[in-house]
């Protein structure tokens, strides 16, 4: 019997694999491993929990070993589908090298970045990566793949149910051209032999079983059950068996959900994983799967590949799969390592084309458990749609929930954006004037705090002052400042009318003064027409005014003089001219062009309402 000591491993290896209790290898790393070490590339054909970790981490940490550089770089790149999958082989590199001086991290989206960005910087020979993080962060400049030495591609198949086969394919192009490959899959579809053909060269094929066929240590049985009784047959099984760990495999998110929380009503401990839930839920949930406080777990087939539960008793579909292969995945998380394992699946009416299609992948029958308390009653075919397509119920279910939560969610919405507009938009004006109002009577009455700044006086007519306000004494401002105390408190005073000056008012008082000093301006002289002085050059030849154009053409016809042009109403009574053209009495004396009498500035002594024709 080979043991892993025949297969050329080194002693910190070996000593590692015992700490894990690890005895004799299995088929698969009986064949991968030799291949491996020695540098050639691998096609691993191999049902989960068959050791196919193992199979690929125990050779690359001896040959990473060989020779450590300084600084590290990452020489060992893993890339697997889906984020539990990359923590599960994470932790198999450390327990696998424990006793290596080697450094590995893992990758993958849905976490802050940060704490990766970190453990890249301070080297690492080894990276275990989900596709999208990795282009992410090689995109941002912070991944350096030029130095890659090995590089795995485990569960190709379901990256390719995935839509990652784009992804991987880019990442390839950022890979050196000459490294080893190691390619494992548990099915080889046309789309995945293609890939290995132009990835792989001069490989080393290893299969173990046939392709997608199932561990012989499960037990499989099938109940033909109503989708109603699905619950309530999960529950009844659980608790009449005894079952403390069970994995439930739903078709939809929503499903998963419904399982947790219908079983948690009946006081069974369960949690739900699956897409739409944040990675920090997903791993706290398996961490209590895992530790036995949650006593079901209710996932979707992101889960069927590479979640390692040891000595997992019980998987249940509690609802058939689509492709057929995807059931092989879901029953291997049970009767993993040569632990026995038991399937239970359940089968509605309308699953039963599913059923066919698996029970032809497996070559035989499944075994059917008659007599149960729920029997199935329903037989009505499924519904179809509008092309003629069969109906799933599930996924009815699931769009139709997704479509109330959509609407409850734009309710919401709608709600808080006319709450915010309310607090937004300002008060309406009834409710706004009423309190200044309030405010101005308080003030005008000379009530106000103390303190408070005076506001600013408020010109009202006497006729129009309401009486409650007329028979009050007040003392009142006038048109500028606040002149409270010029006035006497004396009820016979008549109300002063603030839209004209007071005629107490300093102001009022100068400017009359200014009016009744200002000088009288003499009536206008005839002007005096000077004759035209002689022409001086071009300048004063253009300045000559135009000859008068002659009207008709007949000789000895009158010359008509030029019509004056006609002015606007507004404009008519002007004359235009400037200031200094005043005119003045004969005998005054001459003054400099620009010396101005203290009448025409614009100053305090001429208001503003003054005006030369008062």
């Amino acid at each position: 019997m080979m043991n892993f000591r025949d297969l050329g491993l080194t002693a910190p290896i070996l000593r590692a694999l015992t700490q894990e209790g690890y005895t004799d290898p299995t088929p698969i790393q009986r064949q991968a491993i030799p291949p491996a070490l020695a540098g050639r590339d691998v096609l691993g054909c191999a049902q989960t929990g068959t050791g196919k970790t193992c199979a690929f981490a125990a050779p690359i940490l001896q040959r990473l070993n060989q020779a450590v550089p300084n600084p590290r770089v990452i020489r060992a790149l893993v890339l697997t589908p889906t984020r539990e999958l990359a923590i599960q082989i994470q932790d198999s590199f450390v327990a696998y090298g424990r006793n290596l001086p080697l450094r590995s991290a893992v990758i993958f989206g849905g976490v802050g970045q940060q704490p990766q960005v970190d453990a890249i910087r301070r080297g690492l020979d080894i990276l275990v990566a989900t596709p999208g993080r990795l282009l992410d962060l090689h995109g941002q400049g912070l991944l350096d793949l030029s130095r890659i030495e090995i590089f795995v591609l485990d569960e190709a198949d379901r990256m390719l149910d995935m839509g990652f086969i784009h992804d991987v394919k880019r990442v390839l192009k950022l890979l050196p051209e000459k490294k080893q490959t190691l390619f494992f899959s548990a099915t080889m579809p046309p789309e995945v032999m293609g890939l290995v053909n132009g990835l792989l060269h001069d490989y080393v094929r290893v299969a173990v079983d046939p392709v997608s066929s199932p561990v012989e240590a499960i037990r499989q049985t099938l109940y033909y059950v109503d989708k109603a009784n699905k619950t309530k047959l999960l529950a009844h099984l659980l608790e009449e068996r005894g079952i403390t760990s069970a994995l439930v495999f739903s078709r939809t998110k929503h499903g998963a959900n419904r399982i947790a929380q219908d079983l948690q009503k009946r006081g069974i401990s369960a949690a739900a994983i699956h897409g739409n839930k944040s990675q920090t839920a997903r791993v706290q949930a398996l961490s209590d799967f895992k530790a036995g406080r949650v006593r079901v777990l209710a996932a979707t087939d992101i889960a069927a590949r590479g979640i390692d539960i040891s000595e997992l008793p019980f998987v249940f579909n509690y609802n058939l799969p689509d492709v057929a292969e995807t059931y092989v995945h879901r029953i291997g998380r049970t009767g993993r390592a040569g632990h026995e394992g038991e399937a239970i699946s359940f089968c509605q009416f309308d699953e039963k084309d599913e059923l066919k299609a698996i029970e032809k992948l497996l070559g035989r029958a499944i075994p059917v458990v008659e007599g149960h308390p729920f029997p199935m009653e329903n037989f009505d075919p499924p519904q179809k749609d509008k092309h003629g397509r069969p109906v799933n119920a599930e996924d009815a279910e699931a769009r139709a929930a997704a479509k109330e939560r959509r609407r409850e969610r734009d309710a919401q919405n709608k709600t808080r954006a006319q709450e915010r507009k309310l607090a937004a938009a300002p008060p309406p004006p009834e409710e706004a004037d009423a309190p200044k109002k309030k405010k101005r009577r308080r003030r005008k009455s000379g009530g106000g705090a103390q303190g408070e700044a005076p506001a600013r006086p408020v010109m009202v007519s006497a006729d129009k002052e309401p009486p409650a306000l007329r028979d009050k004494p007040a003392n009142r401002g006038v048109r500028q400042g606040r002149l409270e105390d010029t006035l006497p408190d004396d009820p016979s005073m008549p109300i002063t009318d603030f839209y004209k000056p007071n005629p107490l008012d300093s102001d009022v008082i100068m400017d009359a003064t200014a009016r009744l000093l200002a000088p009288r301006r003499p009536a206008p002289r005839p002007q005096v027409q000077r004759a035209p002085d002689p022409p001086k050059g071009r300048e004063q030849k253009k300045s000559t005014p135009p000859k008068p154009r002659r009207q008709g053409k007949k000789q000895g016809a009158p010359v008509q003089p030029e019509k004056e042009p006609v002015l606007p109403p507004s404009l008519a009574g002007r004359k235009k001219r400037r200031r200094d053209d005043r005119p003045r009495p004969v005998d005054a004396p001459l003054r400099s062009d620009r010396q101005k009498d203290s009448t025409q500035h614009k100053s305090l002594m001429r208001p503003y309402y003054l005006h030369d024709d008062d």
